[in-house]
């Protein structure tokens, strides 16, 4: 009995530790075991208290690679990497946090986007992956010229761009949810090909006003918003009186992205595709 009780006043103190000593926590009273959607606490411990079941429950692993952090971790690693992202845009790993620690509102709408949407829906219970591993990168480039798949691959080949170097979701509380902003993050570079922009700073600007318009995510809306401190008075002036307004315009005025199954869509035209999604001829830069 003294051994039980000392195992959860040692519990107690630990789950109130810093971050860093949670991790003691689970060698002092065992690491639970995997189970669905998460580690639970085996029912059987009648050491924790289902308050402290339910506060323990926010840090387990809820998917491979998953980092529970509090609120007020998450704030400090939102103000970090939104300080790096604009000092930096390229650091893409600083952006990807950005958008996992500040997204949640965002991610649960485009979410239940794809939910009501029987393509995006089927999308949610398949989890495709857009990898090297998963693309046939010869049969796309024996696709005709102007078809989506050829002109991908030929994007990629054009801006040595990669899709294994999207970053994998780390702080996302919610296993569906880090889904939806992975898929995000993997047909990033399908916009890029659909909106007919290059990888160059122009190019991001333009294709971060659509996918903030599109998705309402604030990473999106700040590298709108502070992307065109970088360019030069002629680019500027291109983005902000053509660039900009047709971004706007086709964000508004196309479906979801995410509720298109873009894997079965290679042999499709990129004129036919836009045209479906809603997408406006992209003007010439």
């Amino acid at each position: 009995m003294l051994a039980a009780l000392g195992r959860a006043r040692m519990g107690g103190w630990l789950r109130r530790a810093p971050g860093s000593l949670r991790g003691l926590r689970h060698l002092a009273l065992g690491s639970p075991a995997s189970a669905g959607r998460g580690y639970q606490l085996p029912h059987t411990d009648l050491t924790v208290t289902p308050e402290e079941h339910e506060d323990e429950e926010r840090y387990y692993q809820l998917y491979p690679g998953h980092i529970p952090t509090s609120p007020l971790q998450k704030a400090l690693l939102s103000a970090g990497s939104a300080f790096m992202a604009l000092y930096n845009p390229y650091r893409h790993d600083m952006v990807a946090v950005l958008g996992e620690t500040t997204g949640s509102s965002a991610l649960r709408s485009l979410r239940d986007k794809m939910r009501h949407d029987p393509e995006g829906y089927q999308i949610l219970q398949e989890r495709p992956r857009i990898r090297l591993s998963t693309l046939d990168v010869t049969g796309l480039q024996g696709l005709s010229d102007g078809t989506f798949g050829r002109e991908y691959v030929r994007f990629l080949d054009s801006n040595r761009v990669s899709p294994d170097t999207r970053m994998p979701v780390k702080f996302v509380d919610d296993e569906e949810l880090a889904y939806v902003i992975q898929r995000y993050r993997e047909v990033h570079d399908l916009m890029h090909t659909l909106l007919g922009m290059p990888t160059n700073m122009l190019g991001e600007v333009v294709v971060k006003w659509f996918e903030a318009i599109q998705t309402g995510l604030p990473m999106c809306i700040l590298g709108a918003v502070f992307g065109p401190v970088r360019l030069n008075a002629r680019k500027l002036q291109i983005l902000t009186m053509e660039l900009i307004p047709w971004a706007v315009q086709s964000g508004r005025n196309a479906s979801c992205v995410l509720n298109f199954y873009y894997e079965n869509r290679w042999e499709q035209t990129v004129e036919s595709l836009r045209e479906e999604i809603g997408i406006l001829h992209p003007p010439a830069i």
